[in-house]
């Protein structure tokens, strides 16, 4: 008597309803405050470069115009809609553009996140998932088109998970979310899978005499939301898209954000299972067998690739907040006491707060890249050599595509395919150094751009026929050159440092 009266006291509370108001100016000062920490992805020059080609040519590439290893072949892009995005913002205010925009996308995906918990959920146990969902989401909040979305991928399972709950089908207004989710990444395809075992859930635990109805309007929400999926430039193919990202079979393990889970060392995701796992225990908790289902799937992605991690920290509480809130405790009244009025107007200072806070931060932080993955003098060095074949590193692609010097690789892994990236790798890794030597000639390399600290660099500073002409902490370049014989360690041409 005495936790519900405590309870109801915490509920009539005038500020009652607003902690995704808070959650969301708290993440968006957050990561505008650590801004650059958005930018240390090479990726992001990329997208912003494809962006802005975007918009000077009105059309969406349908195949490759940057590298010189794949120029022509098939490529499209999922996620134009994202890249015009970081562009326009780039244009207009430079690195803060992108900062501004993937921050405000960030904080829409926690407000939301909180929103649909706190339904649920008392305050202080929708935290804890928040703060749980942070700590395991925050390696992969970068600025890349893949953040643009996670408020649409939150807001998208979101509806499914309360239609599920409410023993109903979903809305046909969430459908504009699939429109625009297919338009700004891939990861719609993932929107598109998980309606069959929400929907199973609603069906199984409907009434017996409301389950064939059931059945039949899930369908067609189904049908509908593939259409929905549809409605991008590239049609159907966009659809194709993800199947070839998930068909590079040996290339995703070496890509950091596709590796499985590593437990070699204590991590986020082991502390959140341990005590996810320890919580169960303690309290007892059942869950619906179809949520168990759902729970293990996500489970098994993020295990498997660590890019995942973000859909079991943000989708796994939305779909156990429900039953949850039985065994755990729940909100059991309204949220909000406060006047609309009132709530109007703390939403309108805010904002302009908001606003005003990020101008004047803008104004005196320099937003950029940071320099580990951008090799500004080493760039500006291989462009006075007018050199047309670069065998670059792999985390310079993104780098050389902004500056316009076409890559050997980049970021777009799905467009070189799996034998391409290991060679790749395997010959800047020196795992096979043969490969190196034979994707030289292979592709006719006049010069490369490797990590200083690489193991292909070293070797390149011994063999003969590559001079070494620049070099700094980050990258340096090797030209080849006929007749240069090195017996000792090469030293850099004085004109070059």
């Amino acid at each position: 008597m005495t936790l519900s009266v405590a309870h109801a006291r915490e509920d009539a509370s005038p500020m009652r309803g607003l902690l995704p108001l808070w959650v969301g100016v708290g993440v968006y000062a957050l990561f505008l405050l650590g801004g650059n920490r958005l930018l240390i992805d090479p990726d992001t020059m990329w997208q912003v470069t494809v962006g802005q080609w975007i918009l000077d040519h009105r059309a969406v590439p349908e195949t490759d115009v940057f590298s010189f290893t794949m120029r022509g072949q098939p490529w499209i892009s999922t996620q134009w809609l994202a890249q015009v995005v970081f562009a326009k913002s780039y244009a207009l205010f430079g690195w803060s553009g992108p900062v501004v925009v993937s921050a405000a996308a960030i904080a829409a995906t926690f407000a939301l996140f909180t929103k649909f918990l706190n339904r649920h959920l008392s305050e202080s146990t929708t935290l804890v998932f928040f703060a749980a969902a942070l700590v395991l989401t925050v390696g992969h909040l970068l600025a890349r088109p893949h953040v643009l979305a996670m408020p649409v991928m939150v807001a998208w399972v979101c509806g499914l998970i309360a239609a599920a709950d409410r023993r109903d089908a979903p809305s046909f207004w969430l459908l504009p979310l699939m429109v625009l989710w297919s338009n700004l990444h891939g990861g719609f395809v993932f929107g598109l899978v998980l309606i069959a075992p929400i929907a199973l859930d609603a069906v199984v635990a409907a009434k017996a005499n409301a389950r064939r109805s059931l059945v039949l309007r899930w369908a067609a929400f189904g049908v509908a939301a593939l259409i929905a999926a549809c409605l991008n430039p590239y049609g159907w193919n966009a659809l194709l898209a993800a199947q070839k990202i998930l068909g590079l079979g040996g290339a995703l393990p070496l890509i950091m954000e596709w590796r499985a889970a590593d437990f070699s060392s204590v991590g986020p995701l082991e502390i959140c299972l341990l005590l996810g796992m320890g919580l169960a225990l303690w309290r007892g908790i059942r869950l619906p067998p179809l949520r168990i289902v759902l729970l293990l799937g996500l489970l098994h992605m993020a295990l498997s690739q660590g890019r995942a991690g973000e859909m079991l920290a943000l989708l796994a509480p939305l779909a156990l907040a429900a039953p949850l809130a039985g065994q755990i405790g729940g909100n059991e009244v309204l949220h909000s006491r406060a006047a609309p009025p009132a709530r109007g107007v703390l939403f309108a200072g805010l904002a302009v707060l908001v606003m005003a806070g990020t101008f004047a931060y803008a104004s005196v932080h320099r937003f950029e890249p940071h320099p580990h993955s951008a090799p500004v003098a080493a760039v500006a060095e291989l462009k006075k050599l007018n050199l047309e074949r670069v065998f670059n590193d792999y985390d310079f692609g993104g780098y050389l595509i902004a500056n316009g010097v076409a890559p050997f690789i980049d970021g777009r892994t799905e467009l070189y395919g799996e034998k391409f990236f290991v060679d790749h790798n395997a010959a800047s890794g020196l795992m096979e150094p043969e490969n190196l030597f034979r994707l030289l000639e292979q592709y006719r390399i006049e010069a490369t751009l490797m990590r200083t600290q690489s193991a292909a660099t070293k070797l390149l500073d011994h063999i003969d026929g590559w001079q070494k002409v620049y070099a700094d902490d980050i990258a340096t370049i090797h030209v080849r050159k006929t007749g240069a014989v090195h017996t000792a360690e090469p030293a850099v041409e004085p004109k070059a440092k």
